[in-house]
């Protein structure tokens, strides 16, 4: 198998599959319960929350676990507008126009409720300026939420000029900004991006999947979406996966990201260099991007014709989003008026398991396609 998909899912490495499988066999008392097991489960789980702290710079109880990216960032808009109700008069909400689906679809929920939802706009490849923020941003504004990295083009956000643009309009609004795709992939803290509310998950860092976490910064108030229980001081109800929380730590410590990043960055640059020889290729993805992501079209081939067609020779990619599962894509749909270049976009995503192998693999495949599939009319 080729797999160039990573940005989707990566496999969970061993470091994490051991202190899992520890847990499981050793650990696995409720960390809520009082006795002796129970205190030992919540060491480790204090422990996880700590490792995932330092990661971000920040102090332990500014962590709260939740099942992943999407449940964090859902915390974050909602308990972030719902905070925001002491306002009252002041419902103004900016996003980027290609944020993960978890924030766009909730913000449009809050656009439906009768927020004031701005999004802005990027470029060809996904960019986004920090003008065009600071336009959008007033003194009625509540939230803004920007993610780092896109993860369908890999486009780098201005997240380091939100706060001061906030600041400068004397506006009440949180920042939020999802790291979904940035986390251990690119070395910055909680102080460098001034973000309030940081969302990051596991499964994109060879972690477990049903764990992430949002990093609260100390002092904010968000209100929580789930009752009924004291777990991660209220915030974020329910039982405490205990072992997955482990395997995320272990992942993070395993996770070298300059030696990965280095590694990445050569079979992005490689790929680009073979995709450049292919007639017809757009890339949508620019020079800036991030070397783990690498969006390109081929219009008149429809994206999941190719990915079909891909997979059949076990060579695995995607047209964007797999939460989207194959559904046309806001993203490049918000990055292009040319339908044929939005609905052929493929996206290849890398980790430093990749080589250039991979890479000619999946060009000779991709060249056979062309040559085999007839084109879309």
């Amino acid at each position: 198998m080729v797999y160039l998909d990573y940005s989707a899912t990566t496999p969970v490495c061993e470091a994490a599959l051991k202190k899992m499988n520890e847990i499981y066999k050793t650990n696995f008392a409720n960390p809520s319960s009082t006795h002796f097991a129970g205190l030992r489960a919540r060491q480790a789980l204090e422990q996880a929350r700590k490792t995932v702290a330092e990661r971000l710079g920040a102090e332990s109880d500014e962590i709260y676990f939740t099942s992943g990216g999407t449940e964090a960032n859902n915390l974050a808009v909602f308990g972030a507008v719902e905070a925001a109700k002491k306002h009252r008069d002041k419902k103004r909400i900016v996003v980027g126009a290609i944020e993960h689906s978890s924030v766009f679809e909730s913000v449009k929920k809050l656009a439906n409720d009768g927020y004031d939802v701005i999004f802005i706009k990027p470029d060809r490849h996904g960019n986004i300026s920090a003008a065009d923020i600071a336009g959008a941003v007033d003194e009625n504004t509540i939230l803004v939420s920007l993610m780092y990295v896109n993860n369908e083009l890999g486009s780098v956000m201005p997240v380091k000029s939100v706060k001061s643009i906030i600041k400068a309009k004397n506006s009440p609004a949180l920042f939020h900004c999802d790291c979904v795709q940035a986390f251990c992939k690119k070395k910055f803290t909680h102080n460098t991006l001034d973000a309030d509310l940081i969302s990051v998950t596991g499964h994109k860092i060879f972690a477990p999947k049903g764990i992430g976490a949002l990093y609260v910064k100390k002092g904010v108030k968000i209100m929580p979406r789930s009752f009924g229980g004291e777990q991660e001081r209220k915030l974020r109800t329910g039982t405490q996966a205990v072992a997955l929380a482990a395997g995320l730590a272990a992942a993070i410590e395993d996770f070298d990201t300059e030696n990965y990043g280095e590694k990445v960055k050569e079979v992005n640059r490689y790929a680009r260099s073979e995709l450049k020889k292919i007639e017809g290729i757009i890339f949508n993805s620019d020079e800036n991007a991030s070397d783990y992501i690498l969006n390109f079209s081929l219009p008149g081939y429809r994206s999941e014709t190719v990915l079909n067609y891909l997979s059949e020779r076990e060579i695995c990619v995607s047209s964007g989003s797999a939460c989207a599962k194959g559904k046309l894509s806001h993203v490049m749909s918000a990055v292009t008026d040319d339908k044929r270049e939005a609905d052929s976009a493929i996206r290849l995503s890398f980790s430093h398991l990749n080589t250039k192998e991979d890479i000619d693999k999946f060009i000779s495949a991709l060249k056979s396609a062309k040559e085999e599939l007839i084109k879309a009319q």
